[in-house]
């Protein structure tokens, strides 16, 4: 079977808002008030927990890497309480999945989001049972770029792992699929949708109404 295996943050969903909260949290714990600002940090949220730590703590000059560690998972418990507070699906992107379905591709997600976080996410958003399979940056010993996560949740997703494509939105999502010898697909409508292009993936998203014929142009049809 083929498979469509989607990237969460910034490609199923936007979850900057309450990643920034995450780490503003830790910021006032620190009594540093709030570093991030959204919409303008977005792009920083989206590339994880520690990224955002990291970049909050040297714009005032106070970089540490061990407050970066002691403070992550104070980080993750926060974004835990408030995992959907404003967390949206982007338009269109469940009925694409669900028009996949339809075709006869197997649908999964592989992510660096934390597994726990990321199921959690999913089942408050009332979508979880549309994905067949979900890896996330702790299910195996490695984690995107490397490929075995991405073949993982093909496989569980009931698909050949040569024969998926992998929707991103990310340097690390196009390096993903650079190493596993697949296609990738880039959403153009994420916070980094602008950078998207220099990274010369197989095909970009501008509307998920597009991507059913993309993946069809990609990695062609399951037998009926």
């Amino acid at each position: 079977m083929r498979t469509v295996i989607f990237d969460l943050d910034g490609t199923l969903a936007d979850t900057s808002v309450d990643l920034l909260a995450a780490a503003n949290h830790c910021f006032r714990e620190m009594g540093l008030g709030d570093l991030l600002r959204h919409p303008e940090d977005a792009k920083i949220a989206l590339r994880g927990g520690k990224r955002m730590l990291t970049e909050g703590l040297t714009r005032v000059g106070q970089f540490s890497e061990a407050v970066v560690e002691e403070f992550y998972p104070v980080l993750l418990a926060a974004y835990r309480e408030g995992i959907d507070s404003h967390t949206v699906m982007y338009p269109g992107a469940m009925e694409a999945v669900e028009a996949l379905k339809v075709a006869g591709y197997g649908v999964g997600i592989c992510t660096n989001k934390p597994e726990a976080l990321a199921e959690l996410l999913m089942q408050r958003l009332g979508v979880r049972d549309a994905f067949a399979s979900l890896v996330g940056a702790d299910t195996l010993p490695v984690r995107k770029p490397d490929p075995a996560p991405l073949f993982e949740a093909a496989r569980r997703a009931g698909g050949a792992p040569e024969m998926c494509v992998l929707i991103g939105d990310s340097y690390t999502d196009r390096t993903t699929s650079a190493n596993a010898g697949v296609p990738s697909v880039l959403v153009t409508f994420g916070p980094a949708g602008e950078d998207m292009a220099a990274l010369n993936p197989e095909a970009l998203l501008h509307d998920y109404a597009d991507l059913p014929g993309i993946v069809a142009q990609l990695i062609g049809t399951n037998p009926a």
